[in-house]
């Protein structure tokens, strides 16, 4: 059984420096005369110029760094690999381990605002009883865990997570995720004994022969046909091309940061009053600087290709994920909106289901609270 290492992050002052010497650098060219303040073609212009203007004048790297050095942190090496995970043992004193799962382009930090909220309830008017033990890896090829040789999927992540999991002393978990994290959790649901169960905020496992039967099923399939074409380029690119997106994400630490920072904005819940209101900027340039501190651009869009490669984005017929499975729909989620409970029962056993009016795509960064809430929720309705 491999050994947790202890793990601190310390980025030497030289990459910053070189990161830092890109973006000041940036040949910027003119935005189209009649952009304003839309973002319908893309990142904007004049909201991105004052956010790099941001990221060189105000920005502290070392102060991210510390806050990332807060929870505690271990290296796992299991298939070749080293996981990075943080591990908090709340409250609950490792009787209630939960796994939590991020996607792209998100990172582990995703659920920074809801670590301790999980693990200590007790420290926010809570009860005990609801404590967890909080597991939070990067995915192969993300941030602090190493990369792949080559695109590693989503079936394969949660056959590592599993051997984490039991390497940190656990031999029963809960899994949530969102994005490929609800993938992965889905994956730890279906062939991994050990899983309880798993708590999703997008619903993304499908079979060959699942269409859409009810006018709600319907409705929902023909709304969100029309907004993949609007916002799904990246996601062709990615999944079929990805090397060749690699080379010029890799190659600018604005380009890279132009590419997540337009999904946090199409993809999250802006009803507040823009993206802002959702998030600070040290937020979003936390989440981007994880990608560029540890040169990870090119393998996280790996793995698009790899769920391709893998096996393709549909299961066989007949496949069903039985174990329990809780859904928390972010109905304000612009892009990857949950399909009906109709539907989705097809493919999961589901035994409980949450309606959520604020928050998007992601989620416990958006909605930290109602996120917690409903994950907690979740777990007792399962008797976990």
């Amino acid at each position: 059984m491999a050994t947790p290492a202890s793990f601190h992050i310390n980025i030497p002052q030289a990459n910053i420096d070189a990161i830092r010497a890109r973006v000041a650098a940036f040949p910027w060219f003119p935005a189209p005369s009649d952009e304003g303040d839309q973002w319908l073609r893309g990142v904007n212009t004049a909201y991105f110029k004052d956010f790099c203007a941001y990221w060189l004048s105000t920005y502290d790297w070392r102060a991210a760094e510390a806050e990332l050095n807060r929870f505690p942190q271990c290296l796992v090496t299991i298939d070749g690999l080293d996981l990075h995970c943080v591990h908090v043992v709340g409250e609950a004193g490792g009787a209630r381990p939960l796994i939590l799962s991020h996607g792209w382009p998100g990172s582990h930090y995703e659920f920074w605002g809801v670590i301790e909220k999980l693990a200590f309830p007790s420290r926010f008017g809570g009860s005990s009883a609801d404590a967890f033990d909080v597991v939070v890896p990067s995915l192969p090829g993300y941030g602090f865990s190493s990369k792949p040789d080559k695109p590693l999927g989503q079936r394969a992540t949660a056959a590592l997570f599993d051997q984490l999991m039991r390497a940190l002393g656990y031999p029963r978990y809960l899994a949530q995720g969102g994005d490929w994290g609800s993938m992965v959790s889905s994956f730890l649901a279906l062939d991994h004994e050990a899983c309880v169960g798993a708590h999703l905020n997008m619903v993304a496992l499908r079979t060959a022969d699942m269409q859409p039967e009810t006018d709600e099923e319907k409705s929902w399939a023909q709304t969100f046909q029309f907004m993949f074409q609007l916002e799904g380029g990246y996601f062709q690119q990615q999944a079929t091309k990805p090397q060749t997106l690699a080379m010029a994400l890799m190659d600018s630490p604005v380009g890279a940061a132009a590419w997540i920072l337009e999904k946090f904005h199409g993809w999250s819940d802006l009803r507040g009053g823009g993206l802002e209101a959702a998030y600070t900027k040290d937020q979003l340039l936390t989440n981007i600087m994880i990608y560029l501190v540890t040169n990870s651009m090119a393998t996280s869009v790996w793995y698009y290709r790899a769920r391709i490669e893998e096996g393709g984005l549909f299961l066989p017929v007949g496949t069903r994920v039985a174990k329990p499975i809780g859904v928390a729909n972010f109905i304000n989620e612009p892009v990857y909106k949950t399909p009906p409970r109709s539907f989705a029962a097809r493919m999961y056993n589901i035994v409980h289901w949450s309606d959520i009016d604020r928050g998007g795509h992601f989620a416990a960064m958006e909605a930290p609270d109602l996120f917690t809430a409903d994950v907690r929720a979740f777990a007792r309705a399962i008797r976990y």
